[in-house]
């Protein structure tokens, strides 16, 4: 890896020639230009999960220590987070524009994880846990690897089976169909300007899974179509 310092470089000029190239669209904010640039900001959180730094405050402390010559207006941590926040749409489209440089493997694969956003035992009914678009709640759901229930949604990624470059990704529902998702996300492909600049946040899939075909008439009594309870803890 490029020394420290020439990797912020290398990632700010990466960063702000695709801004200019219009690859890389944030929109427009009321009030004055902020002296620490949208792009400034960018490589400097590009560059802390490059260097697996864990803490963000620690690391915007390190930069205004060792490479305060490289970002002289540097701003406060509160600020650096708010901003930071507000810009992972520029994060997605940088990594759909540096992903479709790289060939895509021959195989591919999908899977899925659990995303909980509060305890089983603490749900006490609907709540206001929304996924993107606000077309998504919150709902049970059964994690299969670690053989308990949680609570929220799930994260389906479509990577190359060798390089483990993402190439799509989506948050499904919990108790979704894993087929399902699977088949949306191999014929999914990144956005096209479907959305707005700052919500061009998913590689796929192009349309919300399908639900789960019903099954087939027997003679057999029909079972209860309603989710099991989760256990109580």
């Amino acid at each position: 890896m490029l020394p420290t310092e020439e990797l912020f470089v290398y990632v700010y000029v990466l960063v702000h020639d695709l801004m200019l190239a219009g690859a890389i669209v944030v929109p427009g904010r009321p009030g004055p230009s902020p002296a620490c640039s949208d792009a400034e900001l960018l490589a400097i959180a590009v560059v802390r999960h490059l260097l697996g730094r864990r803490s963000e405050s620690g690391f915007l402390a390190e930069v205004g220590r060792d490479w305060g010559h490289l970002f002289p207006a540097l701003p406060c941590q509160s600020e650096a987070n708010r901003r930071t926040r507000w810009l992972w749409g520029a994060f997605e489209q940088l990594r759909i524009t540096l992903a479709a440089r790289l060939p895509e493997d021959d195989c591919q694969q999908v899977d899925t994880s659990a995303l909980p956003v509060r305890h089983p035992s603490r749900v006490r009914g609907p709540d206001q846990w929304t996924g993107p678009g606000n077309d998504l709640a919150a709902r049970f759901g059964r994690d299969a690897a670690h053989a308990e229930w949680f609570y929220g949604f799930r994260l389906a990624v479509k990577t190359d089976l060798g390089s483990r470059i993402v190439r799509a990704w989506s948050i499904v529902p919990a108790a979704v169909s894993e087929r399902d998702v699977a088949e949306d996300l191999l014929q999914a492909g990144p956005p096209r300007g479907t959305c707005s600049p700052i919500r061009a946040s998913t590689a796929g899939p192009s349309r919300p899974p399908r639900p789960p075909a019903a099954p087939p008439s027997s003679s057999r009594p029909a079972r209860s179509s309603a989710p099991p309870r989760p256990p109580s803890c």
